[in-house]
């Protein structure tokens, strides 16, 4: 999966194994899929931020590309990955952690911020199965407010995420499938 930092607004070359203009074709034929004009979609190609799991990515230089697209594209929303990266992968964690740098010193804009909430590897290949675990846990959920996300258009995301054929794994069917848990924190 691609590392997204703003939706449809930005996201790394995702140069892993040197397929970097692969898959930046793929996310221009996926936002086609979803009606998404690509002037609303910005791939970087930054040295310091490469994707792979053994390139860590600086929290400070990511909040400062965070801020200046929240300026530049007036952004009052930002929905991220939490601290686990959801699938675990560094540069999603990094991802969180600069985000979280950035929320945390501003205090110019109000801008919300949701987290999606990573599940253990059952329920994360149960799919629509784990809509009841997904309630239950959100009642559950003591700090910030829950809200679990049904995917209503499952086929939609079926196609828009088959054209990313460079990272198709059987993965990726459950995440479209798949019910998220977004959790808003309270700002540190």
């Amino acid at each position: 999966m691609c590392c997204w930092l703003l939706l449809t607004q930005m996201m790394n070359l995702c140069n892993a194994d040197g397929m970097g203009n692969i898959r930046k074709d793929e996310l221009h034929r996926a936002c086609a899929v979803l009606k998404i004009p690509l002037e609303q979609v910005k791939v970087l190609d930054l040295v310091d931020f490469q994707d792979g799991f053994d390139k860590l990515w600086n929290h400070k230089s990511l909040a400062k590309i965070v801020e200046e697209e929240v300026v530049n594209c007036s952004i009052d929303l930002i929905i991220t990955f939490d601290n686990y990266g959801v699938s675990g992968h560094c540069n999603h964690r990094d991802v969180h952690h600069g985000i979280w740098s950035y929320l945390n010193g501003t205090s110019e804009r109000n801008i919300e911020a949701w987290e999606l909430m990573t599940t253990n590897i059952l329920r994360k290949y149960s799919g629509p199965l784990d809509i009841w675990l997904s309630i239950l846990s959100a009642t559950q959920y003591r700090r910030g407010q829950v809200h679990c996300l049904l995917n209503e258009h499952p086929k939609k995301s079926f196609l828009a995420m088959s054209q990313h054929h460079s990272q198709w794994v059987p993965e990726a069917v459950c995440i479209i499938l798949q019910l998220y848990l977004c959790k808003h924190p309270q700002k540190d």
